[in-house]
């Protein structure tokens, strides 16, 4: 069957479409994306602005819409911490629904961190041993170890590159006090968790998914996504302490200039580049493997479990 996934994150608005069905793996037939940066069309309150949910509402219409013509038989809607932790998040879902007749269905950061979870362990398989998942997405960080399909222990963060760079780094380049005051906040808050996840044990096998990690895996030097997701790319602790103070201090139109970096995105990889090093210290992490599977493919295999065998 044709599955579609419709992701409301932070940063953008993105249906994931798939030819699936039990026993097999998803095989990505379209994927329509609109960068709507949702994190950041908040007012004073903490609320999602007029304009920010018409813009929403009109993005969801269109992704519909794509879903509609590539023949999708089922769109799974969900939104993530924009929404979340947004002042007027009732008032957001009520107004979707009732406009566009998509009911989002909103995940905790736990969820988030078991369903990304999930679809590493389904990547590696169980040769993977004892795996650690780290994701960085536009508003948090999610966090999640275990030996099983489901984690042992999971956690989330409000340490997401896009919440961090509104809130922390408004200058271009950052000013270099503001990136000392970041970096301090983005440990404290890790180093509350790591005795949790160490009482557990040592990870066999260490991944890192999400654009950021794609990102500073590329100008670290790891081969394109061009290239296919079945080729290993590696990011290692060294390569990423050297790049950190480098992309501090590059204006955001430089940043944009670096390999495998968007537009869209360059702004915020300083800020998920001190998050990616500060977890990877701190959890004693020498070096992680980047996973192409994350968030959407795992709620796509959840929802596959649930599908009778043919």
């Amino acid at each position: 069957m044709r599955l579609g996934v419709l992701d409301v994150g932070s940063n953008t608005v993105h249906l994931l479409v798939v030819d699936a069905h039990p026993g097999a793996r998803p095989l990505p037939a379209h994927s329509h994306k609109v960068q709507l940066r949702l994190a950041e069309l908040l007012d004073a309150e903490g609320s999602i602005s007029t304009n920010g949910i018409d813009r929403l509402i009109a993005v969801i219409k269109e992704a519909m819409l794509a879903a509609e013509d590539k023949g999708v038989e089922e769109v799974l809607p969900f939104a993530t911490s924009a929404v979340r932790e947004a002042a007027n998040a009732e008032a957001v879902l009520a107004r979707v629904a009732e406009e566009t007749g998509v009911n989002l269905t909103v995940l905790s950061g736990e969820e988030e961190a078991r369903l990304t979870f999930l679809a590493a362990r389904r990547w590696y398989g169980w040769s993977a041993g004892r795996l650690l998942v780290l994701d960085i997405g536009g508003g948090s960080l999610e966090i999640a170890y275990g030996l099983d399909e489901v984690p042992d222990i999971a956690a989330s963060l409000p340490l997401g590159a896009g919440r961090l760079t509104s809130a922390w780094l408004p200058g271009d380049p950052p000013d270099p006090g503001d990136v000392r005051a970041l970096r301090r906040h983005v440990r404290a808050q890790i180093a509350r968790l790591v005795g949790d996840f160490s009482r557990i044990g040592t990870p066999d096998h260490v991944v890192g998914t999400s654009k950021t990690f794609k990102q500073l895996a590329r100008i670290a030097g790891a081969d394109r996504s061009a290239d296919g997701p079945y080729t290993h790319r590696k990011l290692g602790i060294r390569a990423l302490e050297n790049w950190v103070p480098k992309l501090a201090e590059m204006p955001v139109a430089q940043r944009a200039g670096l390999p495998g970096v968007s537009d869209g995105r360059a702004q915020q990889l300083a800020a998920g580049a001190l998050v990616a090093e500060g977890a990877m210290d701190l959890f004693g992490v020498d070096e992680l493997e980047i996973c192409p599977w994350a968030l959407r493919e795992g709620l796509i295999l959840r929802r596959l479990d649930h599908l009778p065998a043919s």
